[in-house]
């Protein structure tokens, strides 16, 4: 069967050429797929006109222009006397993979070219291995801060996790931080007696060209949490609650301070260390967002991180095995289920973000403050119950475009004013389109995925 529209695995093309090339290796440097030749991008059949010599033709090209050489599999179809051959490729075991010395990666339904970071990166996911375990060039273990890894090991045997040895060089080499007297780039990165300038830029903005205050940190990776934390925590707002017979009063974040520090140390972590722009952390009046300079690693994707099940690849390993150890981080690939745990008790708090090609971008932002510890039963329901209702309302046109706003007042049971209510908030959001007539018959919805 034809599929219906291009996504991650599927592109269309109507005929043969180095387009078809790229999406062959984009799919070998992701998780494979497949090109369908004599297809328009609307999935409309045209067919392809093929001479005796044409598949051995178009597989040598492929295999000339790539590197390492592929050669995809081939399914000739008939649909309706027209001819669709089908070049499909499984993901590439080594990677990357290049079309005439580019390099391509399939995202959602496109190809990306990939940058000269994002090339290293996957060569190294490929081979199992991450930059921060390989020796920084040129440093010696009299490089490291003894003071700063002596206070490391005993934060570690604290915890229980692991047991270190109490003095420093064991102990690094316990780790594989340090090999015939070499430290990794994870040894210098956590613990260099100089500063190696991996920077948080922390800013206070009233508005996106208005900054109040900013601050530039750097230094060992656990320190630069605890500052950075700290620094995040002097621009916040808190409410005050006295609550009973107590006098004592309650303390209310602006914000769940468990999911605050866990974008902190999840951008810490997970950062590119080859990549020379900083985290950025933007403080606003009623949002916060952290910006790290590294997208995604391996396979996983911003849908992946809305479910409860999703498994991470690690990008710095002994970097995250370091914050793991000392109890900065539960478990690799927890930290967005918590992240949703945390700010379960704030009402009106929105959790937003996305992949984009030169980074991750993550944060919070809320309507109201939250202005008591007892304020989320009602109003969470509330929520709920409006986004159960939207979601219905939107499946139920998605089943039937020409559904009338009578049969939607019976399926939802909500009254013509409560329809009419939510299909226009949907409109002004962009999510809902009205064609044809506006009422009555002939008139069709339209819905858009934001």
């Amino acid at each position: 069967m034809i599929p219906k529209a291009e996504n991650i695995n599927t592109e269309f093309k109507t005929s043969f050429g180095d387009e078809v090339i790229i999406s062959l290796v984009a799919f070998c440097n992701a998780g494979g797929g497949a090109v369908y030749l004599g297809l328009d991008d609307k999935g409309n059949i045209k067919g392809v006109v093929l001479r005796k010599e044409s598949i051995a033709e178009w597989l040598n090209e492929i295999k000339s222009k790539t590197t390492p050489a592929i050669i995809p599999n081939v399914n000739i179809q008939l649909h309706n006397d027209k001819t669709i051959v089908v070049l499909s490729v499984a993901e590439y075991p080594v990677k990357p993979v290049s079309m005439k010395g580019r390099y391509f990666q399939r995202r959602t339904n496109a190809n990306h070219q990939l940058s000269a970071i994002e090339i290293a990166d996957l060569s190294l996911q490929s081979r199992q291995v991450s930059w921060d375990t390989y020796p920084y060039s040129g440093a010696t273990f009299k490089d490291l801060n003894i003071e700063k890894i002596n206070r490391f090991i005993g934060k570690v045997n604290q915890t229980g996790r692991f047991t270190l040895p109490a003095d420093a060089l064991p102990a690094m080499e316990k780790l594989s931080m340090l090999d015939k007297g070499i430290p990794s780039n994870a040894a210098m990165i956590l613990f260099s007696k100089n500063d190696l300038r991996y920077n948080v830029h922390i800013g206070r903005f009233k508005s996106p060209s208005l900054i109040i205050s900013d601050k530039m940190i750097s230094g060992n990776l656990f320190d630069v949490l605890e500052e950075a934390m700290q620094t995040i925590l002097g621009h916040l707002k808190f409410a005050f609650e006295i609550t009973g017979k107590s006098t004592e009063r309650i303390e209310i974040p602006e914000y769940p301070l468990d999911a605050i520090r866990e974008l902190l140390v999840n951008a810490i972590v997970h950062r590119n260390y080859q990549s020379p722009t900083d985290i950025q952390i933007r403080v606003y009046d009623n949002s916060i967002s952290f910006f790290n300079p590294s997208g995604l690693f391996g396979n996983i994707t911003v849908d992946d991180l809305k479910t409860d099940s999703y498994q991470a690849s690690t990008r710095n390993k002994q970097i995250a095995e370091a914050f793991y150890l000392t109890n900065e981080i539960e478990k690799y690939g927890s930290g967005f289920i918590r992240i949703r745990k945390a700010i379960a008790a704030y009402p009106s708090m929105r959790f937003e973000y996305r992949n984009m090609n030169h980074g991750f971008l993550a944060g919070f932002s809320y309507v109201t403050q939250k202005i008591s510890m007892m304020q989320t039963t009602v109003e969470t329901t509330v929520e709920t119950t409006v986004e159960t209702t939207v979601e219905t309302l939107l499946q139920l046109i998605r089943q039937k475009p020409g559904i009338t706003q009578s049969e939607l007042m019976n399926k939802l049971k909500l009254s013509r004013r409560g329809v009419e209510w939510h299909i226009k908030s949907l409109k002004e959001k962009g999510i809902l389109k009205r064609s044809g007539t506006q009422r009555g018959k002939g008139g069709r919805w339209e819905v858009f995925e934001v």
